[in-house]
């Protein structure tokens, strides 16, 4: 009886790819790989197809710093940030009653993806990203109303992703992208 034959190995995505070459960027930064190896090791990230190629082509890298985790917690009121502040990697926001503003406009972004998690009740929120931003939100889950988001038809390159997920009861996201 001959053999079944195997199903071949996952191709990696552009987001594995794209993390995966910041890494290298980043431990060439911090000393961590020298000033001869860069090239080859790029190179390599940028043509390896599957999952397990990619792995032992980060083996010998530093372990990737996950960043910070933050969450703001309000059972009634508001929740805002604006301004000039410094983003997390992952934010959690949860409240049971009220309205949530977060702007992301000018904040200071030092990740390639930020997640927010939403866990709300009742209440509308409302995110406003930078203009060059990549917004998806295929993992948030609402309740009563869909969430409005219109995608900029003309976005430069290089911004960050912000990736929302979570769950609202009732209330609706709008999501908008700065002017400037």
């Amino acid at each position: 009886m001959a053999a079944l034959p195997e199903d071949p190995p996952p191709l990696i995505g552009e987001d594995d790819r794209d993390t995966a070459v910041r890494r290298l960027r980043e431990a060439y930064a911090e000393g961590h790989v020298s000033h001869e190896g860069p090239d080859e090791r790029l190179h390599q990230m940028l043509t390896v197809r599957t999952h397990s190629e990619l792995v032992s082509a980060l083996a010998s890298l530093p372990e990737e710093n996950a960043g910070t985790t933050s969450t703001i917690v309000a059972a009634g009121g508001r929740i805002r940030r604006r301004g000039t502040w410094r983003t997390p990697r992952s934010l959690k926001v949860e409240s049971a009653f009220g309205r949530v503003r977060l702007d992301l406009s000018r904040a200071v972004i030092e990740h390639s993806v930020v997640d927010i998690e939403l866990r709300l009740g009742t209440g509308r929120a409302k995110i406003t990203v930078p203009r060059d931003a990549i917004v998806d939100t295929e993992d948030l889950r609402t309740g009563w109303k869909d969430s409005l988001h219109r995608t900029r038809r003309s976005s430069r390159p290089g911004g960050p992703r912000i990736r929302i997920s979570g769950t609202m009861g009732f209330g609706r996201l709008k999501i908008r992208h700065a002017r400037r």
